[in-house]
């Protein structure tokens, strides 16, 4: 079929692909080829190529844009996204320039996002370790770790490049503009309470010397680095996150600081089924009979905001592991552990030379203690919501 000759799709949404490229002139014309004969719309956004990329595609029926200087792909993602939303479409789907990604399968995307429209979806690419290598697949997990500890959510492949992206999104600020960017909107979008969706797609590895990579492994790891670490951060924080659709709920709903009787209510209210408030106990007990005093509830309130737990019963259970009496029975615990006989002896030397010892057999202790109260307690807790609600029905 003549790419210039096919039909247009029919999507629920106005979508339009955008290959971004840099110096990827051999495989750019097959890519854009391709998804011309699946019917798509597409917009060639060149960050500063120096091969004469967008020279390979003069003759397409395409949008094209160049920027002068290389800027970065999240830099040229959200350029080509303010070009399409100007010009009315309300989705992009980006895929590489390098051949990797089948345009067939953009069709999928669009399927999927039209299930939960406005979303973001992944193309979750099928994993064959024989033409990854172990770097990649590390890589791989590692992002995926990060992206759930800072959103909450488990997704199958955090680092693929095939995704669809609602428009008004993309036009929104963000920090990142070069590779960390896919990782930030990601995160951000799902704090804004956006879905975030993956579908299977297939993926094509070229020969290792035919690869053109421009990732660089000291300095763009150290702005991975640095991005994850302000996420973290971020999410630590009861700040509203900005919506960008009104219809959303969800993620996007943050706790209000500012007024203390609905901040309260809602972490009341929140993950409250008698499983939800048994486990927040107990991980509160358990945290609190650790020995790190000044950072208790500041890591029980985290670990709760991350698993999606009732972050008052998580703190509120912790205060009965308060001095003296949990911290005593993780010192004697741990003595027992390091010396076989429980510690019997209180003298100067022992409860304040000694300090840094007792300090050492609390957090031996703890790891016998803590999840023992922490089960009991998680039990006890369940078994007294289940009753108190039964009473009330």
């Amino acid at each position: 079929m003549n790419a210039a000759s096919a039909e247009p799709r029919q999507e629920p949404f106005r979508v339009l692909l955008l290959v971004p490229v840099y110096n990827h002139a051999q495989t750019l014309r097959a890519v854009v080829e391709g998804c011309l004969r699946e019917g798509h719309e597409v917009l060639v956004m060149d960050d500063g190529s120096t091969d004469g990329s967008l020279d390979a595609v003069s003759d397409l029926p395409i949008l094209r844009h160049r920027l002068p200087v290389n800027r970065g792909k999240g830099a040229a993602i959200r350029a080509g996204a303010a070009l399409a939303a100007a010009k009315g479409y309300e989705a992009i789907i980006t895929l590489d320039a390098d051949g990797q990604h089948d345009p067939a399968d953009a069709n999928k995307l669009v399927e999927a996002a039209a299930s939960a429209w406005p979303c973001i979806v992944l193309g979750e690419r099928k994993q064959d370790a024989t033409h990854r290598s172990s770097a990649s697949l590390f890589g791989m997990a590692f992002s995926n770790f990060w992206v759930r500890l800072e959103c909450g959510r488990t997704l199958p492949d955090t680092q693929s490049g095939y995704r669809l992206y609602p428009t008004a999104l993309l036009t929104q600020r963000f920090f990142s503009r070069r590779y960390t960017f896919e990782i930030e909107v990601l995160v951000r979008g799902s704090w804004a309470g956006l879905p975030v969706l993956s579908t299977l797609v297939s993926v094509y590895y070229p020969p290792k010397d035919e690869r053109v990579s421009h990732f660089r492994m000291f300095r763009d790891n150290l702005r991975l680095t640095a991005l994850h670490t302000w996420l973290v951060l971020r999410s630590l924080v009861p700040w509203p996150y900005r919506r960008v659709f009104k219809s959303q709920s969800g993620d996007g709903a943050a706790l209000n600081l500012f007024h203390p009787i609905r901040f309260f209510r809602q972490l009341s209210l929140e993950h409250t089924s008698p499983k939800d408030l048994a486990i927040a106990a107990g991980i509160g007990i358990f945290i609190g009979s650790l020995p790190i005093i000044p950072f208790g509830i500041v890591t029980i309130l985290y670990v709760c905001h991350r698993f999606r737990l009732n972050k008052l019963a998580g703190a509120g259970a912790s205060n009965i592991c308060v001095m003296p009496f949990v911290p005593f029975l993780c010192i004697e615990a741990g003595h027992l552990l390091r010396y076989g006989e429980w510690w019997t002896t209180f003298t100067w030397k022992t409860l304040v030379q000694e300090i840094p010892l007792r300090a050492w057999e609390w957090l031996l202790g703890s790891f016998i203690v803590g999840p023992i109260l922490g089960i009991v307690g998680a039990l006890l807790t369940y078994s007294l919501v289940r009753s108190l609600r039964a009473r009330i029905t």
